[in-house]
Formats: structure tokens, C-alpha cells, sequence
């Protein structure tokens, strides 16, 4: 879990560290264990006000795609300082016409244990053509959950962000250094 304070360092490090002309605007930097996520807003295509939804959306994968390519080496260069520094893998993605597209990600092996009436729940949904398969349909769960409820996480990670801060003014922490005279 990552603490407010780490999200805004992390996410003033990338403002800085981005080259000004990459994005219109920095979006998102997320982060968890084991990735970086770094959002960007792209212009979008101009085009006329009466064209078809499908020409826009091509549109908008074209400009995506020329982006992704003509960015490519400053993008590594941003992310292996960041892998160095921050010692997580970073993924880029951006912002345009309204489309979120990433460009990498981490996709992180879970392992769990599952009953039976849970592991039904996933063949039910490999079964439906939901998922392909027990893991597509674990994710999709938590994708489920995740959507319906990002009031509930929130307040969650804000506890957990709470209790390491209190675990931070234990007694293992680190004393601070007393103010000199004058100060």
C-alpha cells in the first residue's frame, strides 16, 4: 500500500522528470507493488463535427498509435531512472478523445485457495462465455467488485494509510533530530 505522502512524491518525480511536450496534461501516476502506471492526455484528431463514431474512434487508435511510436525512446528513458529509482516496472498509457488506452501493464500472477462453491462461481462464468477461463473470471470478479466499490476502497486504503502512519510514530521509528539552538 502506498501512502498519500509516496503517491504525491511519485507523481511530482514524474511531473518533473516527464519531458513538458510528451502530454498535454499528466493525468494519473498510480502505483502498487510491482508497477508504476503513468497516464497522459494527448491532443485529439481534428476532425469535422458530423463524422461517423466508427471514423472517430479510428481516428483517435490512429493518433494513439502514432504517439506510442514516435514517444518510444524518451518513454524507456523515463522508465528505466524511475525502475532504478523506484524499483517497480512502469507502464505507460494516455487520454484521448474521451479513450483511456495503456500501452503495458504488469499483469501479476495471484495464487489462491478456493472452495467449491467459489471455484462454481468462476466455471459458471467460464461456462456462460464470460471468461475464458477460471483466472479470466477471478479477474473479472475483482473488476466487478472494484467498480461497485470505489467509495468502500477508498475509505479503506485511507485507514490503511492512517494505521502506517501511526506504525511510522512507534517505538521502532527512527528519532528526529532535535532543532539546534536558534531555531
Amino acid at each position: 500500500m502506498i501512502t498519500t505522502e509516496q503517491q504525491e512524491k511519485l507523481r511530482g518525480w514524474f511531473a518533473g522528470r516527464v519531458p513538458d511536450d510528451l502530454f498535454e496534461a499528466l493525468v494519473e501516476v498510480t502505483a502498487d507493488r510491482e508497477e508504476i502506471t503513468v497516464i497522459g492526455r494527448i491532443s485529439e484528431p481534428r476532425l469535422a463535427a458530423d463524422v461517423s463514431a466508427a471514423e472517430r474512434e479510428a481516428a483517435v487508435q490512429g493518433r494513439v498509435q502514432e504517439f506510442r511510436e514516435r514517444t518510444r525512446e524518451t518513454r524507456m528513458e523515463v522508465a528505466q531512472e524511475a525502475q532504478h529509482k523506484f524499483r517497480r516496472k512502469v507502464s505507460w498509457g494516455v487520454e484521448c478523445g474521451g479513450e483511456r488506452v495503456l500501452f503495458t501493464h504488469v499483469a501479476a500472477p495471484v495464487m489462491t485457495r478456493l472452495r467449491q462453491p467459489e471455484r462454481q462461481v468462476l466455471d459458471t462464468l467460464v461456462a456462460a462465455g464470460v471468461a475464458r477461463s477460471r483466472s479470466d473470471a477471478l479477474a473479472w470478479c475483482v473488476r466487478l467488485v472494484q467498480r461497485h466499490t470505489d467509495d468502500w476502497l477508498a475509505e479503506l486504503r485511507d485507514s490503511l494509510e492512517h494505521v502506517q502512519r501511526v506504525r511510522a510514530q512507534g517505538p521502532d521509528a527512527e528519532p528526529e533530530e532535535p532543532a539546534a539552538d536558534g531555531e
